[in-house]
């Protein structure tokens, strides 16, 4: 499903856009843009997979990425610089407020995991962020956990955004993808140095954990009396039962139940969906900041998972983890990497594509800048451990695609 790319002495996860993806806007000239979920009842059955089952899906899903052994190629001259003047967008909550630094770390609650189904049809993950937004329903995460990397083709079947997951709970709500954006050149020229993207949201979804687990155990033509008080159902009229009927989901039967009355007459059941809102009104949204210095301190916010080379087992993947450091110049000519940077980081690959690095980040208010994403991982020294993360530089090129995106309503499911 991943290709791994070792280049000059870095390893990556870096990909090509879908094939039949929307050719550029004019007025945004080099993003790409491509659909995830298109109607309501496409999101719901999206919902309804991850959900079923116990969140078996959820708590089976593995990392999208793969280590390897390499030497990261650290540069002292050339490298990133800004295209145009230094340019910051203020987190969800601070428009008004200077972010400032912090020796103490409280983790944010905008960062969580991006699920999908890969191109292998094995459920997969990576880390996201919420970002500030119009209708704050976007999320910034790596280009590469977006499209497919080796066949292509789209990948992000069913992509969910998950903040504060935990082994299959979900406390603010499932967020799906409505619309993916990324920079052309990533599109077409598989260009390391825009390998990011951002995702626009529905309105989260939130339903009693009960409903999914014990759903099950209701027969077809169960008693009238208990579907009613049923906490995971709503009761809806026969049409809408059967326009449930014909979503790819419901087709299997459960997540729909029809009982009837004690004077025989049929009452229709389907899963109950509740709306838990906008993403950034939930959790916040991290700033922007594009076409900074290269040398400044970023925190590293992410889920790294797996093994270093020498075989430690460093990280499980389940909860958040950080890294704080200074930003370095690094090249990548194999995939047309000459603007990258580098932070130390003990990440391990596995889990930590799309971190986010945050540039002074606010210990109060847990927000800060995004002003990087993890697009792969480097062994520097030699010693069979990780210790270096690497993204793109964020200039003015990040910022048309993330301008084509933030103001782009997506609106309830529920």
């Amino acid at each position: 499903m991943k290709r791994t790319l070792a280049f000059g002495g870095l390893v990556a996860t870096a990909g090509l856009l879908a094939a039949g993806l929307a050719a550029p806007a004019q007025a945004t000239g080099d993003v790409a843009s491509a659909p995830l979920a298109a109607t309501g009842i496409a999101a719901k059955n999206i919902v309804a997979f991850w959900a079923a089952e116990n969140m078996a899906a959820l708590k089976g899903a593995t990392p999208y990425n793969a280590e390897t052994k390499v030497v990261a190629k650290h540069i002292s001259k050339g490298g990133p610089a800004p295209d145009s003047k230094p340019g910051i967008v203020p987190a969800i909550g601070d428009e008004k407020k200077a972010a400032g630094k912090s020796k103490n770390v409280n983790l944010p609650r905008t960062t969580g995991k991006v699920f999908f189904i890969g191109a292998d049809k094995e459920a997969h993950w990576c880390t996201a962020t919420s970002v500030q937004s119009q209708y704050k329903n976007l999320v910034a995460t790596a280009g590469s956990c977006v499209y497919d990397t080796e066949s292509n083709a789209q990948t992000l079947d069913y992509w969910v955004f998950i903040p504060g997951y935990y082994q299959g709970k979900t406390p603010y709500g499932i967020y799906v993808g409505k619309q993916a954006f990324t920079h052309y050149d990533f599109d077409v020229y598989e260009d390391g140095d825009r390998n990011y993207a951002f995702v626009t949201v529905y309105n989260g979804l939130k339903f009693p954990h009960d409903g999914f687990a014990g759903l099950r155990d209701l027969a077809e033509d169960g008693k009238y009396e208990e579907l009613k008080t049923y906490g995971g159902l709503q009761e809806v009229d026969e049409a809408t039962f059967e326009a449930y009927k014909k979503a790819d989901f419901y087709k299997r039967g459960w997540g729909r139940r029809v009982a009837r009355d004690e004077q025989g007459k049929k009452h229709y059941f389907v899963w109950k969906f509740a709306d838990a809102g906008a993403l950034g009104a939930n959790v916040g949204g991290q700033g922007l900041a594009y076409n900074q210095k290269v040398g400044k301190p970023v925190f590293v916010f992410g889920y790294p998972s797996g093994q270093h080379p020498d075989g430690n087992q460093a990280y499980s993947g389940h909860t958040l983890k950080w890294t704080y450091g200074k930003t370095f110049a690094v090249q990548a000519p194999a995939i047309k990497g000459e603007e990258l940077v580098g932070t130390k980081s003990s990440f391990t690959g596995e889990g930590a594509l799309g971190s986010a690095w945050l540039l002074n980040y606010n210990n109060g208010r847990r927000i800060g800048y995004l002003n990087g994403v993890t697009i792969g991982v480097s062994d520097t020294d030699n010693n069979n451990r990780y210790d270096t993360s690497f993204s793109p530089y964020f200039d003015g090129e990040l910022a048309g695609v993330y301008n084509a995106a933030k103001n782009l309503w997506s609106g309830s499911i529920a």
